[in-house]
């Protein structure tokens, strides 16, 4: 059995931070994922990827990378002093297990009955299999000198996502692609808020083994609008008005967040008055055909540049009231 190279085959030096080999695996993922790579390279690109997944299974781990370095250190010494890789006593280090993990040995009749025929599961090499078992991947089965590993669920995921006041209040869509070129058509509610977490089942990381892939959260950042904020599923707006409509009474023209409507203003409207429109506000989250109110507060807007004839109209009502 030879020994592997795992920083050879991810392309960092020993001494490389757990950044540098992020970094460096991300880079190499992407170029040989098996999405990625069709046709005549398929089956090639399929090897590489398994071989860098698994330096990365090692070297992104500090307890597998210190073991591994260990190991390693002592398989240089026995090929400096002229021992041959096939003759290298791997005894202690299949003793030494990881994690305490009970193993049996199986019959091969008892392993296709568990495992459906697919006995060659798997995807990590012998070298990785005799070197650490199945520690941190949930335990195994021994055949033989083989160790088979029981599937694990996928890590979930958390992705922020900016959409405007509008989606919110419509409903949105994001086409999402993860750095393997996994791509995922993400449907946003209506009614979500900044802070909400909308849950795509099955979306987050892979599976190890065949095992069930993890969630993926979008976490939803609703960004500013300019003529709405949000008071839970009401919104609130402000409105000029010119000064002759608030006495004298009128309809002035207003935005609600997704149509225009005309705003009746009765005789005599204080300033900073707030009317309610009835259902045109945002939708519930968790009902939809429950929605919030429009709050219009009203804004006096005074007349600039008056004419004479204009200032003295004002000048003789001025003089009505102090009468």
């Amino acid at each position: 059995m030879n020994y592997k190279d795992y920083y050879k085959t991810i392309g960092v030096d020993r001494n490389a931070s757990q950044d540098e080999i992020k970094k460096a695996f991300r880079n190499l993922a992407r170029k040989y994922h098996p999405d990625m790579n069709k046709g005549d390279n398929a089956k090639a690109a399929e090897e590489k990827f398994k071989e860098i997944n698994e330096a990365n299974e090692v070297l992104s781990d500090p307890d597998k990378r210190q073991k591994y370095d260990q190991f390693g250190a002592h398989w240089q010494q026995y090929g400096r002093a002229g021992g041959r890789p096939e003759d290298f006593n791997w005894d202690p280090w299949q003793r030494q297990g990881a994690g305490g993990f009970n193993t049996r040995t199986m019959s091969q009749e008892e392993l296709e009955q568990i495992f459906g025929g697919i006995g060659g599961m798997g995807g990590f090499s012998d070298f990785f299999e005799t070197l650490f078992g199945g520690a941190g991947r949930g335990g195994g089965i021994d055949f033989g000198q083989r160790r088979v590993r029981r599937s694990q669920r996928g890590q979930d995921a958390e992705h922020t996502v900016e959409i405007t006041l509008e989606e919110a209040h419509r409903g949105a869509s994001r086409l999402l692609q993860w750095e393997d070129g996994r791509k995922i058509e993400a449907s946003i509610p209506p009614g979500v808020k900044t802070g909400s977490k909308v849950r795509l089942r099955g979306q987050g990381q892979r599976g190890a083994m065949g095992g069930q892939s993890g969630d993926l959260f979008l976490k939803v950042k609703v960004l500013p609008h300019p003529l709405f904020k949000r008071d839970g599923d009401n919104l609130r707006t402000n409105v000029p008005v010119g000064l002759y409509d608030l006495v004298l009474g009128g309809e002035v023209e207003a935005a609600a967040i997704d149509q225009r409507i005309k705003l009746t203003i009765p005789p005599e409207t204080e300033n900073g008055k707030t009317f309610r429109l009835r259902g045109l506000g945002m939708p519930n989250a968790r009902d939809p055909k429950k929605v919030g109110d429009l709050l219009v507060k009203v804004n006096v807007l005074l007349p600039k540049k008056l004419s004479a004839k204009e200032k003295e109209l004002f000048k003789q009502l001025h003089d009505i009231r102090r009468r």
